[in-house]
């Protein structure tokens, strides 16, 4: 039998503690990323200092993102997050939007793409065709739903042991780097070559913040975190943090061990590093493969674990097909959503060119962010007696600038990559006939106006 409605309308049970929160946060966030990003960047900036510099900037704007949502997370702790806020600040055809992005493209190559690559990885220890990759992913995609769909305490157990281990792996390395590499401080010199390049740095941005999204992951379930008022603010916080402070260690650790010209050819920058380190020797290869497979399993668990919600609670709020929003009646789990991501998951696995679309969208959830932490300031002024647990920290001035940050940086992909940031927008912007068609169809089926825009139960409920 499941549960009424709690006090925030929500039909899930509250599971999830303080740090099965903070592991989904980091274990839906740090994937493979982190050990190829950094080469990128390091071609792009070409110094030491504008490369670390670029990675403080963007665990900032995440940072500062995530201690504005943590405001809206502890007075709407709604299946969603994101598209929750949106939908209370903003109405209901901004949150369909994001819906419909994650529902046609994020989603799906998110999942896709951390299973592709956790399945190349296994193909370092067992021999595999690139077809075998691909159903060794899906293989992935599907057990990840199965695990999340028999409900989301057994996935958060196996989350908390994938995220403790992959932490640990990555601080191990950062201590074997400075205590058992075969390093130089001479690597940091010269520290800048050049003046700093805003617009290139702005660039090297777009891919340092793939490396960071997750932050906001965290928030998609909150209508099953214990305690939410505490718990979920407090994990955005301590988690993004986390996620900051390895991130540089790390490129502290990259640039320490491999001279920056040579980071700059080495795609996987993190097998080259750990390689200069002889504690590790012939094995550093075998090892690192290793982390990363475990790293992007663990994602590929977060990622289902959250993704889902988001299409959970558009039914439930009367912007999808209401059996979306069915709830397992056995495992308490939104069962329905669950098998709708995993779908798009294996889709995707066997449509690998599909990749090609899915780079091109990694710019596609920052306008969401934007609207997400600008509902901050819509809500104070529209609903001032909102119990706020937490308040933003730095209010306003932390989330102007991260607004400030946001715009910028897709601003300037639409002045140095039209063509890929138009597609992007484009992909959006087809969701409004989407949206048209779906409410038109909503008003066709019943009398009156469809069901949509619900105003938060909380805020119902409270006055």
């Amino acid at each position: 039998m499941l549960p009424e409605r709690d006090a925030w309308g929500e039909r899930l049970p509250r599971h999830l503690g303080l740090w099965s929160a903070v592991a989904v946060l980091i274990g839906s966030t740090i994937g493979s990323g982190i050990f190829r990003v950094p080469a990128s960047v390091a071609e792009r900036l070409q110094s030491p200092g504008p490369v670390l510099l670029a990675w403080i900037i963007g665990g900032v704007i995440a940072l500062f993102g995530a201690l504005t949502l943590a405001e809206l997370a502890g007075a709407l702790p709604r299946s969603g997050g994101v598209f929750a806020y949106i939908l209370e600040a903003f109405g209901p055809l901004p949150a369909f939007l994001f819906g419909w992005s994650e529902l046609t493209v994020i989603r799906a190559s998110a999942l896709g793409a951390i299973a592709t690559i956790f399945a190349e990885y296994l193909g370092r220890f067992i021999a595999l065709t690139p077809m075998e990759v691909r159903w060794v992913a899906a293989l992935a995609v599907v057990s990840v739903g199965l695990l999340n769909y028999l409900g989301v305490n057994r996935a958060a157990i196996l989350m908390n042991f994938a995220t403790v281990a992959k932490y640990g792996a990555l601080a191990a390395l950062v201590l074997l780097a400075f205590t058992a590499g075969e390093g130089s401080g001479e690597h940091f010199s010269p520290t800048w070559s050049s003046g700093i390049d805003v617009s290139l740095i702005a660039t090297a941005l777009i891919a340092i913040m793939w490396t960071y999204d997750g932050w906001a992951d965290l928030s998609f379930i909150g209508g099953e975190v214990k305690d939410p008022g505490r718990t979920l603010p407090l994990a955005l916080i301590v988690g993004t943090s986390g996620i900051l402070l390895i991130y540089l260690l790390l490129n502290v650790a990259y640039v320490y061990l491999v001279p920056l010209p040579e980071m700059a050819r080495s795609p996987l920058i993190a097998a080259t590093a750990a390689e200069r380190i002889p504690l590790l020797g012939r094995f550093a290869g075998a090892a690192i493969s290793a982390v990363v497979m475990v790293s992007c399993f663990s994602t590929l668990i977060g990622s289902m674990m959250t993704g889902p919600r988001i299409f959970f609670a558009m039914a439930d709020r009367g912007l999808f097909f209401q059996s979306i929003a069915r709830v397992s009646p056995r495992f308490h789990s939104p069962s329905v959503a669950v098998w709708l991501a995993t779908i798009l998951g294996v889709i995707y696995v066997l449509l690998n060119d599909f990749q090609q679309l899915a780079d091109k969208f990694i710019l596609g959830i920052w306008p969401f962010y934007a609207l997400a932490v600008a509902a901050v300031f819509v809500l104070r002024r529209t609903q001032p007696g909102l119990a706020r647990p937490y308040r933003t920290w730095g209010y306003p001035v932390v989330p102007i600038l991260f607004l400030l940050a946001s715009v910028g940086m897709v601003l300037n992909a639409l002045w140095t990559d039209p063509v890929n940031t138009g597609i992007t927008f484009g992909i959006i912007i087809a969701g409004i006939p989407a949206y048209l068609a779906w409410t038109a169809w909503g008003r066709s089926r019943a009398p009156g106006p469809p069901a949509v825009a619900k105003k938060t139960w909380a805020a119902d409920e409270r006055g």
